[in-house]
């Protein structure tokens, strides 16, 4: 069938005006973003999230786009912050915020949920056949009984996991796999960045027991369950980007660390659910900090070694789908940040659409970041490993604190396995700086930093 026969409607550089999604202005105004995208019963389905509960503003709710791309605003629609979506096989029903949508396309609403700010959806841990789990971004943990649609607060995390209430608490996703349930929450600000607070999370619950995996922000977790027995969580702080691969061969998780490509997202606020997607045949695509990356599923002897940056890019990216063929992603365009942003008239956000393909046509890969940033550092043991496939120019910048020189080792595993080589040994002066230039075309999957002295170091990397 042709386009014109389709009758799309008009598009520049794969944005739709016409598929934007905007709230009321007010009062009070708010802002807009497109908190969930999936495709089901034959439709695109979308949900917009306001910044706090419907008392920030209106004109928010749930969506549904045809094969034509007409979209259509669902009279169940009800002013929200929403970004949840779940398949929930066992039913054959979409739990995307607080509505339930059958293969017929019935929309149920979850009524008690309506004014949670949901962050995500997932599979139960004792009862996957009946029930399902809501995340919300204050820390309430809830399991929704799929038929009746029941609710029952199950935890306050906050409580649990010794996380600030509500303004500051920022759940954001949560996973279910391998008899663990894993949820992450993306706190951060200046009071992290210069080290007097540690509100950022990651943990897991095995049915009886909480337990924290890391005092930082995260944003997303996710994977494949049984298909690839691994599962990823994104998150950060000061010193770089931050994936964490969970293996269930040996029940490991696994630091790894990525560029950032902007430190535009260094704030919670900021961030707006980066996600990890399936969005082609049984793979990934990630999107970290301001860059894209594909991601294999798989874990060889318990290695990741199938993720290479696709491009960068400035769209905050709430959600991203496959759908007909295309993907599509939306947005978080514009927001009057509580009026003080005096320059937005309206908030609202896009959706774009093209191939995956489409995305290494987007900026270059490049960023910065790095294993140490004025860290305590334990002479002879090895840093996380650090992404260095995939770009051009790279520079390496090492500094300490020591009252005699320090020598640090430069390690690569070329192979993407766990087999580190020695690359070099730069010796850096009593509180000296060093820089390192690696020869035009060099690389491998993955270098690490090692010093011979107990010191407070920085390694950070840049790639250009």
């Amino acid at each position: 069938m042709s386009e014109s026969s389709l009758s799309l409607p008009p598009q520049i550089s794969g944005v739709m005006p016409s598929l934007s999604m905007g709230a009321d202005l007010g009062p009070p105004r708010s802002e807009c973003g497109i908190g969930g995208l999936v495709a089901w019963a034959g439709k695109l389905w979308a949900i917009t999230y306001l910044s706090h509960r419907k008392q920030t503003g209106t004109g928010t709710g749930l969506y549904e786009i045809d094969e034509n791309l007409r979209m259509t605003k669902r009279p169940e629609s009800y002013p929200g912050t929403y970004a949840n979506r779940f398949v929930h096989f066992q039913s054959n029903q979409l739990f995307l915020g607080p509505w339930v949508i059958d293969a017929q396309k019935n929309v149920r609403t979850i009524t008690p949920l309506l004014d949670i700010r949901i962050a995500g959806t997932a599979a139960h841990l004792s009862d996957p056949d009946n029930k399902v789990l809501f995340l919300g971004m204050e820390g309430e943990l809830f399991e929704v009984d799929v038929k009746t649609l029941a609710v029952r607060q199950l935890f306050d995390l906050c409580k649990e996991l010794d996380t600030p209430g509500e303004f500051r608490a920022h759940y954001k996703d949560i996973y279910t796999a391998f008899g663990r349930v894993v949820v992450a929450d993306n706190t951060y600000d200046e009071k992290d960045f210069k080290g007097q607070a540690s509100d950022g999370r990651l943990a897991e619950w095995d049915g009886k027991t909480w337990r924290i995996l890391e005092r930082k922000p995260f944003v997303c977790v996710h994977g494949l369950g049984e298909f690839a027995k691994t599962m990823f969580a994104l998150g950060w702080d000061r010193c770089s980007a931050i994936l964490k691969v969970f293996t269930k061969d040996d029940a490991t998780w696994r630091t790894y660390r990525l560029p950032k490509a902007s430190h535009t997202f260094d704030h919670m606020w900021q961030t707006e659910w980066p996600r990890i997607r399936s969005v082609e045949h049984e793979r990934l695509l990630m999107d970290a900090h301001g860059m894209f990356y594909e991601l294999s599923p798989w874990a060889y002897g318990n290695h990741v070694w199938g993720i290479r940056p696709i491009s960068t890019h400035l769209w905050v990216i709430p959600d991203f789908c496959s759908y007909r063929g295309l993907l599509f992603m939306g947005s978080d365009n514009a927001s009057a940040d509580g009026g003080q942003n005096t320059l937005c008239g309206e908030p609202q956000s896009g959706v774009w659409v093209g191939k995956t393909d489409d995305l290494w046509n987007f900026g270059k890969p490049k960023g910065w970041g790095g294993v140490w940033w004025e860290d305590a550092v334990v002479a002879n043991e090895p840093s996380d490993p650090y992404l260095m496939t995939g770009f051009d120019q790279k520079t390496l910048h090492l500094s300490h604190d020591a009252g005699q020189p320090v020598r640090f080792a430069i390690e690569v595993d070329f192979l993407g396995t766990g087999a580190w080589r020695k690359y070099a040994e730069i010796q850096v002066g009593a509180e000296g700086y060093a820089h390192h230039e690696f020869p035009p075309g060099f690389s491998a999957h993955w270098v690490r930093v090692k010093s011979n002295r107990d010191c407070v170091a920085s390694a950070q990397f840049h790639y250009t």
